[in-house]
């Protein structure tokens, strides 16, 4: 039982981080063309990192829909434990490429030519507002005495 709930967190954790990561690629990287994955070097380098990233989001949501799909056909889905798995997901995507990529490694900006500080707050504002609601969610459903209780309304 407890590996159905760990099962639901982790599925959503990946399709949390895989979504995020798709939502910049196309938005940021190729819509806006505010910035490339990694643009440290050529226009072609930061186009093969943009193509990287978009495989391994799609790789992440991918591999999150099969284990849903598994959990599903076993009535073993924690829908609410999902859920805080994506935004726990998403939450750690963003901050982590808010504060590592942007500021310490410096491998990318949100975006070039302007004064950063609105974009930087903004960005990892909304990373830790979806992070704590994860966390929140996460800690809500690990909390619950039996999975009966969430089960029956989550399972579909």
């Amino acid at each position: 039982m407890g590996n159905s709930r760990s099962r639901s967190l982790v599925s959503g954790i990946l399709f949390g981080v895989g979504c995020i990561a798709f939502i910049d690629e196309v938005v940021f990287h190729q819509l806006l063309h505010w910035h490339h994955f990694y643009d440290l070097s050529t226009t072609g380098a930061g186009l093969v990192s943009d193509g990287l990233l978009h495989a391994f989001s799609w790789f992440a949501s991918v591999a999150s829909l099969f284990m849903l799909a598994d959990l599903r056909r076993k009535r073993a889905w924690f829908r609410s434990r999902w859920i805080g798995g994506v935004l726990l997901g998403a939450g750690f995507f963003q901050l982590y490429d808010g504060i590592v990529h942007h500021k310490l490694m410096q491998i990318h900006q949100i975006r070039y030519g302007v004064d950063l500080t609105a974009y930087d707050w903004s960005w990892n504002i909304a990373g830790a507002l979806l992070l704590i609601a994860g966390i929140i969610m996460t800690i809500r459903t690990g909390r619950e005495k039996t999975e009966s209780r969430e089960g029956a309304s989550a399972r579909e």
